[in-house]
């Protein structure tokens, strides 16, 4: 039965259940106080629990869980998705990604540090817009998860 939902009426219930969590701050606290590395550690977090919540159905082995998961939330990855967004942020949206990528000093070795400064840059913006505005948050993913759905149809075709 679960085969059969559609993976956009997947993200969307994903996306609902990220939304409706509260994340009232504490008086006099503002989301622009907050560092950028503060905002991308919230961000990996936010956007890791996103992308669970959408490969939850259908039901499958945790291992492919996992491997479906880690596809979806490494730093190139990350970038890729920084890169098809561009188009769509708004001047205060880049600056938050160039504040997030600006903001990184170390690097795996594993990586190019212009991929992990993108992936961060991503991750922060994930973070202040979780934090500041859900419903662009919303659209914002919407965005990506429908190219990656896209780019899966490519690749099969």
């Amino acid at each position: 039965m679960t085969e059969s939902i559609p993976r956009p009426a997947i993200a969307q219930w994903a996306n609902h259940q990220l939304l409706s969590v509260s994340t009232d701050l504490p008086s006099g606290c503002q989301p622009e106080c907050l560092s950028p590395t503060a905002l991308a550690y919230l961000g990996d977090s936010v956007y890791e629990l996103y992308v669970r919540l959408a490969h939850l159905f259908p039901p499958r082995r945790i291992v492919d869980y996992h491997q479906q998961v880690v596809a979806q939330v490494r730093a190139e990855r990350q970038a890729q998705y920084l890169d098809c967004l561009r188009a769509h942020l708004t001047p205060q949206e880049e600056d938050i990604v160039r504040r997030g990528r600006n903001a990184t000093t170390r690097c795996p070795a594993r990586l190019d540090p212009q991929i992990y400064q993108q992936a961060s840059g991503f991750e922060t913006l994930i973070g202040y817009l979780y934090l500041c505005d859900r419903a662009r948050l919303h659209q914002l993913l919407s965005l990506v998860f429908s190219e990656a759905d896209e780019s899966r149809g490519m690749d099969k075709a």
